[in-house]
């Protein structure tokens, strides 16, 4: 397969996550005796002590497989298994060579003209503005991985499974989308900017639910388990979401963040459902009717097979969702200590503060 095709596979499956040992299957290697991703006739998962299905330890959702199908490089919900690991390849090699050391004596525009920098935005467009307006974070700082999204033995160019690995259309006289964090509006105050960037919740729906990897780093989780409640611990900004089983759904109006979650077993399956998501935490403009299902079923020691499905019938004609595996997280999680936004937020209000006064004397001074 040509270089250059590799790099538009690359970039139709280039949402990143976190980098954990390549498994077995992994580009380069033999393919394995077992697929952990298929379930092995016969095989039970462990049970704990309470007899439920055993789904605690360290996970992770990586995957470099987007959230929706890019249909302009690809139409086909799955690759074949040499053309996916071909594409890790060329995805593993890029990020290597932007990772490698530069001359500390070289001049200012030298790590911009890396041939592994330039391979990796050629793929990954969106790490250069990974910093915003003060500047991208160079490799070192970001942990994308290496693997495409594998569910039953298939490489999946999208985690949706909707026919066209799409979000499907509005209806018609549905809710507007919602925004945080954009326009001079949302300069207004604090309470204006995005969760991430104050330290609330994390970006790109780690915590979910849906439960989803933000792309750049820090897309892992531990999951505990009680006879009351199944916890499942967020690594991005330490969110730690309770999911109390055989409940029932609060009924005071109150909207805690992620959501009021419960859940049952059904046979060696844990289903969830949540609602009472907040305005906040909307998922494409779609909250104060939102339903999301989920559904965790071990499917080998070594993944955890997650569904996930979301229902609102004032934004959606129908329900839709999507699906992945977790693999095991080969580490522990830290503890995430966000500061940055909390840091960097009077500088953001006081820069729009002057803003508005130097519009003002330009104001007055054509008047």
């Amino acid at each position: 397969m040509k270089a250059n095709v590799l790099i538009a596979l690359g970039a139709a499956l280039s949402l990143a996550a976190l980098a954990v040992a390549p498994p077995a299957s992994s580009a380069g290697d033999a393919a394995p005796a077992a697929d952990p991703t298929v379930p092995k006739p016969g095989w039970s998962p462990p049970k704990n002590a309470e007899g439920q299905p055993d789904l605690s330890g360290y996970w992770t959702n990586a995957t470099i497989t987007p959230l929706t199908r890019n249909p302009k490089l690809t139409d086909k919900a799955t690759l074949p298994p040499a053309e996916a690991r071909a594409v890790e390849k060329t995805w593993a090699n890029a990020l290597a060579a932007a990772d490698e050391p530069t001359d500390p004596n070289s001049g200012a525009e030298a790590p911009k003209a890396k041939s592994g920098d330039a391979k990796l935005l050629s793929i990954r467009p969106e790490f250069a503005a990974a910093g915003g307006d003060v500047g991208g974070y160079n490799a070192f700082w970001l942990d994308p991985g290496t693997h495409i999204l594998e569910v039953d033995g298939q490489f999946r160019t999208s985690v949706l499974t909707t026919p066209n690995g799409q979000i499907p259309p509005r209806r018609d006289g549905a809710p507007a989308r919602l925004g945080r964090g954009r326009g001079p509006a949302n300069f207004n105050s604090y309470e204006s900017r995005s969760l991430g960037e104050r330290c609330i919740m994390g970006f790109g729906r780690n915590a979910g639910p849906p439960m989803l990897s933000n792309g750049f780093y820090n897309n892992d989780y531990q999951i505990l388990q009680t006879p009351q409640a199944v916890v499942i611990e967020v690594e991005m900004i330490h969110d730690t979401r309770i999911i109390r089983l055989n409940a029932q759904h609060r009924q005071d109006g109150v909207r805690p963040w992620m959501g009021d979650s419960i859940g049952h077993y059904e046979g060696n399956t844990l289903v969830v459902e949540t609602t009472n998501l907040p305005e906040p935490q909307n998922f494409f403009g779609s909250w104060k009717n939102l339903k999301v299902t989920e559904w965790f079923t071990r499917v080998s020691p070594t993944r955890i097979n997650y569904k996930f499905q979301v229902d609102d019938p004032d934004t959606w004609a129908k329900p839709w969702g999507g699906e992945y595996d977790f693999a095991p997280l080969h580490g522990i999680i830290y503890e995430y200590a966000c500061h940055e936004g909390n840091y960097a937020l009077p500088s953001i209000l006081a820069g729009a503060r002057r803003q508005e006064q130097a519009n003002a004397r330009t104001k007055s001074g054509a008047d």
